[in-house]
């Protein structure tokens, strides 16, 4: 069983309680570790990651406190690899359903899958 680190649980701060207990309760049964890189976002990073090309929005529901980004941890370092965030995700979507909260995982995007990205759904969690 993992547990997040101190550095994931400061990344946590501002976002919004559903959110966070379907984290933590994920990190429960993961199969693989995983880190918050970021959760709540300015609209300055928002607007350098859109002007990168590394979003493609700048109405981010990370600058809400409604999205957090994860990534793998990996035999001691980060890893991109999709595998991981498969299993990543069925662990936060396992945990939102357990917690009965409509959550969205960016890997399901057709247009510009996110694997890291996982966000309240705007539906049951509006502005």
């Amino acid at each position: 069983m993992y547990k997040l680190s101190k550095r994931s649980l400061n990344k946590l701060k501002g976002v919004h309680p559903d959110l966070v207990g379907v984290v933590k309760r994920a990190i429960e049964t993961t199969e693989v570790d995983f880190a918050v890189i970021e959760g709540v976002r300015s609209l300055d990073r928002q607007h350098q990651l859109y002007n990168e090309g590394a979003s493609k929005t700048l109405n981010s529901r990370h600058l809400t406190g409604h999205a957090v980004d994860l990534m793998a941890w990996v035999g001691g370092s980060g890893s991109w690899d999709w595998d991981y965030y498969h299993m990543i995700a069925k662990a936060m979507k396992d945990a939102a359903e357990e917690q009965e909260v409509t959550l969205v995982w960016g890997g399901d995007w057709k247009r510009f899958p996110d694997g890291p990205h996982f966000q309240l759904d705007w539906g049951a969690y509006p502005k």
